[in-house]
């Protein structure tokens, strides 16, 4: 089964919720907000993508950040500690099947090519 992990009140999560509902594909999501996500999870992450491909700098969870606190974000355990705190602050949507992600964001056509 494939794992949605985003928040729901985002825009391009909806985006990717209504493609994922028209193409029939089944998930289960998981909220950040509710669920949280541990650091392990994270870091597992990072070893397929890399910690820089996770956070959503153009997002305002990381232009909200002090200047001074971004520039500290320089080691993937620097950024590991600030998903886990900020989650909102991961790229979404990012969906998983069986511990390997298959797609980060919303892009059609990396849609279709991953969950079809």
């Amino acid at each position: 089964m494939k794992t949605v992990y985003a928040i729901p009140n985002c825009n391009t999560v909806k985006k990717a919720l209504d493609w994922l509902k028209d193409n029939k594909v089944t998930f289960e999501f998981h909220d950040y907000k509710k669920k949280g996500i541990s650091q392990t999870q994270i870091n597992n992450w990072c070893k397929q993508v890399g910690w820089e491909a996770l956070i959503n700098k153009k997002g305002a969870t990381w232009r909200q950040l002090p200047k001074e606190q971004q520039e500290t974000i320089t080691s993937q355990k620097a950024a590991i500690a600030l998903m886990a705190e900020k989650t909102s602050i991961i790229r979404r949507p990012l969906i998983e099947e069986d511990g390997k992600i298959l797609v980060l964001g919303f892009d059609e056509v990396d849609y279709k090519k991953a969950l079809k």
